[in-house]
């Protein structure tokens, strides 16, 4: 039976197939965002993003009742909602402020953030190598930024704010993975940010179109989709597997961004993304060597 069990999972290939659908789906969500444009405010493109996607919930319903959340719990998820709320106001407003590669780079960053957290908050130790690695992913970010050599626009900051701030939602969500079911953490999370995102949106309301709000209901569905499919990505295959495939989001970005939305490619972008990920990918084997788990996937933490 152990065997089995080990056997179902230590798929490579399909774990690889699952996190390349994982990657489609999330490059599909800044698609749309990307196309969904400005005209609608950040906030309210967001809210609507996850009220609309509150119908993927159903099935979560009856866990969620289930649950009996204690005073401790509710503090938790009451406090990830408000940072992962703020997160995904500034996701939205990167995305219409700078190209799509350069919202897909520098969002590699998050697991570089949620290991340094991990090591300042939680006292996780921070080997050598590991150091190095997390010194090699800021020379990567500092390659796609470029300070001093191009201006850093309000999306860049935004973005480098959106990365940090998911990161501190992993780590509030991992303080809770002993307390509750994973499926409650998840409808927890659409749950609090909803309501989180209400005021912001009703702020400074413009009434969307049918098209935009097919467009953003579009975003709910390919982001669930894109969180399934990557927990078979990870039920199938070591995540030291799957991390380096997460790099095609930045090829295909680079790509959706030429061709549709008119984005030349910066090589220097894509040069940076490479580095971070494979910074990423290497903390990401050490922690499989020394079975334990901090470091999230790059796709762990989307919108």
């Amino acid at each position: 039976m152990a065997e089995a069990r080990a056997t179902e999972a230590n798929r490579p290939v399909v774990g690889v197939l699952w996190m390349l659908a994982t990657g489609l789906c999330f490059v599909g969500v800044t698609a749309l965002v990307k196309h969904v444009g400005g005209r609608i405010p950040a906030a309210e493109s967001a809210f609507l993003r996850y009220f609309l996607g509150l119908v993927f919930l159903a099935p979560m319903l009856r866990p969620l009742i289930a649950a009996r959340l204690d005073g401790r719990a509710l503090m938790l998820f009451s406090a990830r909602g408000v940072v992962h709320t703020f997160g995904v106001i500034l996701w939205f407003y990167a995305m219409a402020h700078i190209p799509m590669a350069e919202v897909t780079a520098l969002n590699f960053m998050n697991p570089v953030y949620v290991t340094i957290g991990a090591a300042l908050i939680f006292g996780e130790r921070l080997a050598a190598r590991r150091l190095l690695a997390i010194l090699a992913a800021v020379a990567g970010g500092l390659l796609i930024l470029r300070p001093g050599f191009r201006a850093i626009e309000p999306g860049h900051v935004a973005m480098i704010g959106t990365a940090m701030l998911f990161a501190a939602s992993y780590l509030i969500a991992g303080r809770m993975a002993g307390l509750v079911k994973p499926v409650v953490v998840v409808a927890m999370l659409s749950i609090t940010v909803t309501i989180g995102l209400a005021p912001f949106a009703l702020a400074n309301w413009v009434t969307p179109t049918l098209a935009e709000l097919g467009w953003l209901f579009g975003v709910a569905a390919f982001a669930t989709a894109g969180h399934y499919t990557m927990t078979l990505a990870f039920a199938a295959a070591p995540m030291a597997v799957t991390q380096p495939v997460t790099f095609l989001q930045l090829v295909w970005s680079v790509l959706i961004g030429a061709v549709f939305f008119g984005e030349p490619a910066d090589h220097w972008v894509i040069l940076g993304g490479a580095v971070i990920i494979g910074a990423v990918s290497f903390i990401a084997w050490r922690e499989a060597v020394l079975r334990r788990r901090v470091t999230p996937a790059v796709v762990a933490t989307k919108v």
